[in-house]
């Protein structure tokens, strides 16, 4: 193959994105120089993380260029080497996503084995989904067995794996929500104790139906609503663990909620966010845990997968939506 297709930021969105946001270009494939290697992208991710970069503001990484393409996590084949310890056919895991074939320094992938697992599942399950929902539940909120968890957007990639871990480490009642009877559904069948659907009514009324005796642990991925309501439900000495909050992404004006912070005092709670890439450290042992818990059948996980780059932006903007039951790939 000489042509490679990649998706380009040709604008910045003004609240929620869309389509005229991205362009599909086409350029030649890209020959490696010294220490580098060419990957041909079997999976690329969209996250939700990835709106914040769109816009031009300082913050924990760059903003995406415009007219240049995005960037995320993807999995693929070495299809050419300039590089020691890398041949062709080899499987990397690395940071260039948005494109079908990438162009990057060696040192900067790191090699998988598609014999373990799908490929795929480094980008979710065993990959920095799995390992935000471990390091942000079991360090983050240091949630401790017998207690009661509450995960907001339950049913997405990190959401899902959070219950599951929560349980498997001892939790005494672990509470989901999520967007739909379907996924309401799921959640049970992934061992939640009670999950409701957000669209159903108030979420503070519906969590105090959930977790009657109040939560200890809460792990964020919506922000707003969710987490005033989990203020208001938290026990003594609560803690938050804020990964990410969807519903103000896309936002033009400030949140309304939460307006009950003042709890934090009686309380004595801790809200702490975080990022995935301040706790490599525990990477061996997530891996470890993690493969264990897939061997035995303990962790199920969910892929949505869309066909295409250049389908890449609708699988954003599903993520944006919440679309997807677990993890959004682009399958390339």
């Amino acid at each position: 193959m000489s042509t490679n297709r990649e998706i380009h930021l040709a604008s910045r969105p003004q609240g929620w994105p869309t389509a005229d946001n991205f362009r599909l270009v086409q350029t030649e494939v890209p020959t490696p120089g010294p220490g580098q290697i060419v990957v041909r992208n079997q999976f690329m991710s969209v996250d939700p993380y990835m709106r914040g970069r769109m816009n031009d503001v300082r913050s924990y990484v760059p903003p995406f260029a415009l007219d240049a393409p995005l960037d995320g996590g993807a999995v693929g084949e070495v299809v050419a080497s300039e590089a020691d310890g890398i041949k062709p056919g080899d499987t990397v895991l690395h940071g260039l996503g948005w494109r079908e074939y990438a162009l990057l320094d060696a040192k900067a992938a790191r090699k998988v084995d598609p014999s373990v697992a799908p490929v795929s599942a480094y980008l979710g399950v065993l990959g920095m989904t799995g390992l935000t929902a471990y390091a942000g539940l079991l360090d983050v909120a240091g949630m401790k067995p017998g207690e009661t968890v509450f995960v907001s957007g339950a049913a997405g990639a990190v959401g899902s794996m959070v219950g599951q871990i929560a349980k498997l480490s001892g939790a005494g009642r672990v509470v989901g929500s999520a967007g739909s009877a379907a996924k309401v559904e799921r959640l049970a069948a992934l061992g939640f104790d009670a999950a409701f659907n957000y669209h159903d009514g108030p979420v503070r009324d519906q969590l105090k139906a959930a977790a009657p005796d109040g939560v200890d642990v809460y792990f964020d991925n919506v922000g707003g609503e969710h987490l005033e309501a989990a203020i208001s439900a938290m026990r003594l000495h609560g803690r938050a663990a804020i990964c990410g909050m969807i519903a103000q992404y896309n936002s033009t004006e400030p949140p309304a909620a939460p307006r009950n912070l003042a709890l934090l005092i009686g309380k004595r709670l801790t809200l702490r966010g975080f990022l995935v890439g301040d706790h490599g450290h525990l990477r061996k042992q997530f891996v470890a845990d993690m493969a264990g818990w897939l061997r035995d059948g303990s962790i199920s996980y969910d892929e949505t997968v869309v066909e295409g780059i250049e389908n890449a932006p609708e699988a954003f903007l599903g993520v944006l939506r919440g679309d997807n039951l677990g993890k959004m790939l682009v399958r390339l």
